[in-house]
């Protein structure tokens, strides 16, 4: 009886702890195609059209948002990384919706949507159930709210809308809110960049613009940089170095991340992995970007 008792709870524990062990996924885009890969960039494969990928944290999914040349309609998608089955959510009023970010148990998404010519956050179910738009309780920026990311208890999340950063509870209660140009020495935010919170739950990876003379032939605009923020004390730390442009960071793990970056004297946008201390400097995928990690 003993016998059978201890050998239920082998089977049990053996089980569980494969089912949480599923290798790691990589999301990116190349040109308007969506892939999925393995984490060090090998098995790639095309799942999907469209443009800003996420992989959900379990890894079964990955969300983005449908774009083509013929319409200028964008609809938020999810394909299941497993069938490559792609389904467009039901229920999003509007032909103009991009973005979208999973919260950390897989089960929603956040996005920006067009409301009569306004730039809206709103939630969304992954089955396409509870659309609701986000409102905020105090007054914030007239400009639109960017760069979502939850926090990893899921309660929260942080956005921007160019001049300032904010915390907001999923309620609208902006829980704290800090200006930009205190944030990041020298730089600034633009619509595109994606942030994220660290598993710890008090460390953002950001990208920002930065105000520096690394004028480039082959760069249009300001340079982009990676910097994490500690959010105890909102105290910066620069990760890529002058002159080597980095942006849309994901989390790989406390201590390393990816990027997009565009080498010097190269029209090519590549994925890299990089040490947050700066010492590993690794391309995983060429010719790829808008990296994202399941977890």
């Amino acid at each position: 009886m003993h016998l059978f008792r201890h050998l239920a709870i082998f089977l049990c524990t053996t089980l569980a702890v494969h089912a949480g062990d599923a290798p790691r996924k990589l999301a990116f885009s190349r040109g308007d195609g969506i892939y999925v890969a393995n984490l060090d960039g090998s098995g790639a494969r095309k799942i999907g059209t469209g443009a800003w990928p996420r992989i959900s944290p379990d890894g079964t999914h990955v969300a983005f948002n449908t774009e083509t040349a013929k319409t200028p309609e964008r609809h938020i998608a999810i394909a299941d990384v497993a069938t490559g089955k792609t389904t467009v959510l039901p229920n999003i009023p509007g032909d103009n919706s991009y973005g979208p970010v999973w919260s950390p148990d897989s089960s929603r998404l956040i996005f920006s949507t067009m409301v009569k010519q306004e730039w809206r956050l709103a939630f969304i179910d992954a089955d396409g159930a509870h659309f609701h738009y986000f409102e905020p309780k105090a007054k914030v920026g007239t400009a639109a709210l960017n760069s979502m990311a939850w926090t990893p208890d899921g309660e929260s999340f942080y956005a921007q809308d160019l001049e300032t950063l904010y915390h907001f509870a999923l309620d609208g209660t902006v829980k704290d809110q800090r200006p930009v140009e205190k944030l990041v020495p020298n730089a600034s935010f633009n619509s595109g960049q994606q942030f994220s919170v660290g598993a710890d739950g008090h460390t953002l990876l950001v990208d920002a613009d930065m105000d520096e003379n690394t004028a480039r032939k082959d760069w249009d605009g300001p340079p982009p940089a990676v910097w994490t923020l500690d959010l105890s004390t909102m105290k910066p730390t620069r990760i890529t170095p002058k002159g080597f442009y980095g942006w849309n960071p994901a989390w790989v793990s406390e201590s390393e991340i990816l990027c997009n970056v565009q080498p010097p004297k190269s029209r090519q946008r590549s994925i890299y992995r990089l040490s947050l201390d700066g010492k590993k400097r690794e391309l995983l995928v060429k010719g790829a970007e808008n990296p994202s990690v399941s977890r």
